[in-house]
């Protein structure tokens, strides 16, 4: 597994979604001084979250036909979405969120729950 740099700490205000520059298939959502990470695209639409989602709490909420899921772990919780996000591993060093990521990593390839993602910045 390889790591790919996302943004400092700083650059990701509490409660806001975006999708990472150097791998834009897949988002980071920052909730207090936790961060998570997920596949960029809604699973029920090809939506992008990083650029169009609303993060609310744990909850990413897809603008196009409002498809709510957890962060932590990649769980659809409603309708219309019935499948849930891939979700990639956070590390936070020295100021840095750094997205774990493979290189045979794509957007088809939906892991609803795998490995939490997330680090405290604690």
């Amino acid at each position: 597994m390889s790591e790919v740099f996302a943004f400092t700490v700083d650059d990701l205000a509490d409660g806001e979604v975006r999708p990472v520059p150097e791998a834009p298939h897949i988002a980071v959502y920052r909730v207090g001084d936790e961060f998570y990470a997920t596949q960029d695209s809604c699973s029920h639409e090809e939506w992008s979250l990083g650029e169009d989602g609303e993060l609310e709490g744990y909850e990413v909420l897809c603008s196009l036909h409002m498809a709510r899921f957890d962060v932590r772990d990649g769980r659809a919780l409603c309708l219309p979405a019935l499948r849930g996000l891939k979700t990639y591993p956070v590390t936070v060093r020295d100021g840095q969120v750094m997205v774990g990521t493979n290189a045979e990593d794509d957007t088809a390839d939906r892991d609803p729950g795998a490995g939490l993602a997330s680090a405290s910045t604690g």
